[in-house]
């Protein structure tokens, strides 16, 4: 039984893993830069979404955000009061996005123009179901995978959950406006991160506040010029 369910997930990450290639390529074709973003629930990720979304926007970027989560619609509601485009996957339990998902609910942003596909955005934000496992095995054939923790869950949160880190291209450390409050070592959670993933572009930010924003669109719109 135990190699049958070894064999069984080998060939569901295969199949993921050949339409992730595929969607990697659609994405690249469009000139669209997507991003994964994951973390545990709690860890302010749609605020800090809605926040980069309305920045984003205000630059004259066009971009819009995917968003998964077990059931409700909560977090897309959220999402679009920024005035992004946003649609809602929702996944009936299972606890991460695959990349069919992803590629279902890639056809025509109405909400941009009549017939409309990826080419017309700059940016697609996947903001994937709150978990720190199950979404680390699951590529969506993103160009940046982003790890999200924040000042209130502790600075060893790299070390539990390395498989995530050790996938991401980018770290956000978040709520940084609570740190002095929740005493948090940022230079020990900085150690941590890099520890598991030595080198990896690290952003300390508080939606709230606005403070680090600014060097994570930076980011962004850098990267976003390579995939022109």
């Amino acid at each position: 039984m135990t190699t049958r369910i070894v064999e069984l997930r080998k060939g569901i990450l295969k199949k993921n893993d050949e339409l992730a290639a595929l969607l990697r390529q659609r994405y690249e074709d469009a000139g669209v830069l997507v991003l994964n973003l994951v973390s545990s629930p709690g860890t302010g990720k749609t605020t800090f979404l809605e926040r980069t979304l309305r920045e984003l926007l205000a630059r004259g970027a066009r971009a819009a955000a995917l968003v998964g989560d077990l059931e409700t619609d909560n977090d897309a509601r959220r999402l679009a009061a920024s005035g992004a485009p946003v649609r809602q996957i929702n996944t009936h339990g299972i606890c991460h996005l695959d990349a069919e998902m992803i590629a279902k609910h890639l056809e025509g942003w109405d909400a941009l123009g009549p017939n409309s596909d990826l080419a017309v955005l700059d940016y697609l934000f996947i903001e994937n179901v709150g978990n720190l496992v199950c979404p680390s095995s699951y590529d969506l054939g993103e160009r940046i995978r982003v790890a999200l923790l924040s000042v209130t869950e502790g600075e060893d949160k790299p070390l539990k959950y390395p498989t995530l880190f050790n996938s991401a291209d980018a770290a956000i450390i978040t709520k940084i406006d609570l740190a002095a409050a929740c005493d948090f070592n940022r230079d020990l959670a900085v150690k941590n991160i890099n520890e598991i993933r030595p080198g990896i572009r690290i952003f300390e930010v508080s939606a709230k506040t606005g403070a680090g924003m600014d060097a994570w669109l930076n980011f962004l719109g850098e990267t976003r010029s390579k995939t022109k």
